[in-house]
């Protein structure tokens, strides 16, 4: 019973695959380092951030950050540095600039257009009377002759 709740354990618990020979001496910048993966996307495995991916590219960039971080960078500067070399997309959650913000309000004023267009159908459809409903005064004559037999 001892070994099931261990390997539950194991298996419930987060997996990093960051390797040994990556880890910084330093703690402080090895602290910053993880918190700087874990905002990181891997650009191989969908919405994973670097730090718990075992892909070659998401290993170079943890050696990229570190490398970054030991050079002297602060953490904006580090981000920047990816950010240019692999695009805004390397970030789990990208920056509020022109053009993410036109991509989030784009979905709900589409939504609103398109609610505003049927509101507009629906009231003119139940405004309107269609000349089908009027007869004719020939029609009426003959219906009337029709509903008297």
């Amino acid at each position: 019973m001892k070994r099931l709740a261990f390997i539950l354990a194991l298996i419930a618990s987060p997996l990093f695959a960051v390797q040994p020979d990556e880890v910084l001496d330093d703690p402080a910048l090895e602290a910053r380092a993880r918190e700087l993966s874990t905002g990181l996307r891997c650009l191989v495995c969908r919405n994973e951030n670097i730090d718990e991916s075992n892909a070659p590219l998401a290993r170079d960039l943890r050696l990229l950050v570190r490398t970054r971080l030991v050079a002297g960078d602060s953490d904006d500067q580090a981000v920047d540095f990816i950010v240019d070399r692999y695009g805004e997309y390397v970030l789990l959650q990208p920056r509020a600039t022109g053009s993410t913000v036109m991509l989030w309000l784009a979905g709900p004023l589409m939504l609103l257009v398109a609610a505003g267009i049927a509101l507009l159908y629906i009231r003119r459809r139940g405004q309107a009377t269609p000349d089908a409903d009027r007869l004719s005064d020939d029609e009426a004559a003959r219906l009337r002759d029709i509903l008297n037999e």
